[in-house]
Formats: structure tokens, C-alpha cells, sequence
């Protein structure tokens, strides 16, 4: 490899990581212990590593951004946690009982769906993706005119400001599970009513059943309702973990409504702290 391609690339993994750090900043991330090597440095090491990925390297950088305190991979940090913090990890209620079905075989039963309204105006089906095997999973409430036309969730502007989310907790896109209450476009993206989520809400909750993940993150109202029953709203219940059949499920603003309101970025990384906290404990608790 010539001195100016490496000298490309290191300018790239500059460029990525003075994004990572602004959004960081915009979400309040604070107390930054460890500062990103200087180039001359990152170019010393560089030069005497093996061939390595452009992608590999970038996450590199970007853990040396993260909080010390902060990181998922501190298992000092995470062994110390107070068990309280998020309830009684010795006395969890009944888990939710595995189920046998697959993804597909649920899909196929939601076929080309019919059963409310909704149906009139959609063009895809939207299905829940990601690693079906996750121990984390976000559920929002319906799909934007963008996730209808690519009949995927989350691709939208909300989608990339939540893969940003999902980033800045130390995960990948694939690597978690990301969902929605109802799998067709309300008209105009308005919330779906409570009779077209219960045409709807059946299929994720066995989705939930085959998955079995740790935690589940929903967004927004109408998604925290739908999954658990509640009447209360998210600015009271947002940041405080609630119990799906044994599941930890910790409710945080949507995604869609950070792109209307950017100072609600603050809580909603504090609400992930503490997930991407939860799931490091719990980890090491199994190990």
C-alpha cells in the first residue's frame, strides 16, 4: 500500500471520526476521558499493522470515542452495577415461553393482509429485520412513506438517525432486531388507531415469542401502549425499565419525533445508557 492511498484513508477515519464526535455531543454525551491519537500517531501505528479493513479500523476509533465509563465492553464498570438499578436480576417474573415458529411462517400468516383498513393505501408489507437471534430489539409504531416504498423499516430519515442510536451504544444495524406495531403506512403517517394496531399487534408479539430478546426499546406512544398495556404516557414512563412477560423493556421517544424536537436527544441517550448498561451486567452475570 503507497503513502498517499494510507494517507486517504487515515484522512477518512478523521473525517468519520469528527462525525461520530459531533453526534455525540448532539445526543449529551459528556466526560470524554480519552482523546482520539493524534495523526501522526494513528499513522506510526498504522503503518506497522497487518492489511485490516477500512471498516475495522473505523470502529477502532470510534470505541476510542466512547466514555470509558461508559463502554460495553467495561466489565469492571458493569460487575459494579447496583442490582437496583434495574429491578431484582435475581427474582425476574415468568419468562415469556419460547415459541417454535419461524419468522417466515408468521410472515406467511400475515400475507397479504387485509384485515384493517390500512391495506387500502399501502405498497409493501413492512417486516420486522435484523438478527432474529438479537439480545436487543426496537419496536416503533407503523412505517413512514419511505419504509412502504422499500418495505423495510426504518430506512428513513428516523431509521438513520436510529442506526446512528444503535451505533453510538457500541452495536450495528444487523446485529439488533427493529420493528414496528403495525407493518402498513397510516395515511399522512399518522399513529395507527387502537383497532388497527389490534389487527396488527398479534404478529410482533410472536415475533417477540420466537426472538426472545434481553430487552426491547420502543419508541414512541403509541408502541410503548401497544406493547404494554398501559395508559400512561412516554414522558413519564421513558427512562425507567417496565417488564414485558419477564423481558426488560425500557420506552424512549421516537425517532421521528428527535428530528422534530433535537433537545429530546439528551434524555434519549441516557434512556441507552442504561440498555446497553443493562445488557453488559447481564452478560456478565451469565458468564
Amino acid at each position: 500500500m503507497n503513502s498517499e492511498t494510507k494517507t486517504q484513508e487515515l484522512l477518512e477515519l478523521v473525517r468519520e471520526t469528527k462525525k461520530h464526535l459531533k453526534y455525540l455531543q448532539e445526543l449529551g454525551v459528556e466526560g470524554i476521558q480519552r482523546s482520539v491519537k493524534d495523526v501522526a500517531q494513528v499513522g506510526k501505528e498504522y503503518g506497522s499493522r497487518p492489511s485490516v479493513t477500512t471498516a475495522s479500523r473505523r470502529s477502532e476509533m470510534l470505541n476510542a470515542t466512547q466514555p470509558s465509563g461508559d463502554r460495553l465492553a467495561n466489565s469492571r464498570h458493569a460487575s459494579s452495577l447496583p442490582s437496583s438499578l434495574f429491578g431484582d436480576l435475581g427474582l425476574q417474573p415468568e419468562r415469556l415461553a419460547p415459541s417454535t415458529e419461524t419468522f417466515e411462517e408468521i410472515w406467511s400468516e400475515v400475507g397479504d393482509c387485509t384485515r384493517c383498513p390500512l391495506h387500502q393505501g399501502r405498497t409493501n408489507v413492512v417486516h420486522t429485520e435484523g438478527n432474529r437471534k438479537a439480545r436487543l430489539m426496537f419496536v416503533g409504531e407503523a412505517p413512514g412513506a419511505d419504509e412502504d416504498a422499500q418495505a423495510r423499516p426504518f430506512v428513513g430519515r428516523a431509521g438513520q438517525l436510529l442506526t446512528k442510536i444503535i451505533e453510538a451504544i457500541g452495536l450495528k444495524r444487523e446485529e439488533v432486531l427493529i420493528g414496528n406495531v403495525n407493518r402498513c403506512r397510516p395515511p399522512g403517517n399518522r399513529p395507527p388507531t387502537p383497532e388497527e394496531a389490534s389487527m396488527c399487534k398479534p404478529f410482533l408479539l410472536r415475533e417477540i415469542a420466537t426472538a426472545q430478546p434481553e430487552v426491547i426499546v420502543v419508541m414512541g406512544n403509541t408502541a410503548m401502549k401497544n406493547l404494554l398495556d398501559t395508559r400512561e404516557g412516554i414522558t413519564k414512563l421513558r427512562g425507567q425499565f417496565q417488564d414485558y412477560q419477564g423481558i426488560k423493556v425500557m420506552p424512549t421517544f421516537h425517532p421521528a419525533y428527535l428530528l422534530r424536537d433535537p433537545s429530546k436527544k439528551r434524555e434519549t441517550w441516557e434512556d441507552l445508557k442504561k440498555v446497553r448498561e443493562y445488557l453488559d451486567n447481564s452478560q456478565q452475570r451469565q458468564s
